[in-house]
């Protein structure tokens, strides 16, 4: 669990310093002029940046879970950073379609690592789909989860009304699910044999 807990412990710090310092989190955010301009380290550094508590709780908790099962997988399949590279590629590909839909808006900004975190969880619900996650303290198996959550962020994408980039989290459980699956393709006959075998 080293590198989950490194990345949570990372995250949270810079977050927090960024909670009361406006000029840290204009540093960090997602913003397409900036990058145009050369400042890359943006498709990284927004994810360790958050609105509030409640985000940087939602998104840490998630990855702490899900993260901890992970890891060992993909540092069996890929050594030792298997993990943070896995991570880090669904942060920057969730956010790389975000870029270029607004590469051309100044006012488009976007924070927070739910890109990566999707790319996590989906990951585990190739893993084991029929295992239970809790919502909002109801349990529901994950693969049931997955389809909810992909419904909802289409819905909310389309709709257009929130402040939350429901892209990066599409873009991130894709990301999550094609790259385990190149990773190790064993997972994929594995998916389907469980998923013929309904567990509630």
């Amino acid at each position: 669990m080293i590198t989950t807990l490194s990345i949570i412990a990372i995250t949270c710090g810079i977050s927090f310093l960024g909670f009361n310092n406006a000029q840290w989190i204009n540093k960090l955010i997602f913003w397409p002029p900036a990058i145009r301009r050369g400042e890359y380290y943006r498709f990284l550094s927004h994810a360790l940046i958050h609105a509030d508590g409640m985000h940087l709780l939602f998104n840490m908790m998630t990855l702490y879970f899900f993260g901890r099962i992970l890891e060992g997988f993909y540092e069996h399949v890929l050594g030792p950073f298997g993990f943070a590279l896995f991570y880090a590629g669904g942060v920057v590909v969730a956010i790389v379609p975000s870029y270029f839909a607004n590469k051309d808006n100044p006012g488009y900004r976007s924070l927070g690592a739910s890109g990566g975190v999707s790319a996590v969880l989906f990951a585990f619900i190739l893993l084991s789909p029929w295992s239970r996650i809790y919502v909002w303290f109801l349990p529901m198996p994950a693969i049931l989860y997955a389809v909810a959550y992909v419904a909802y962020s289409i819905y909310m994408e389309r709709q257009g009304h929130d402040n939350i980039n429901h892209s990066a989290h599409l873009w991130g459980a894709a990301y999550g699910v094609i790259f385990t699956l190149l990773a190790e393709p064993r997972v994929l006959p594995a998916f389907l044999e469980q998923i013929s075998q309904p567990r509630f």
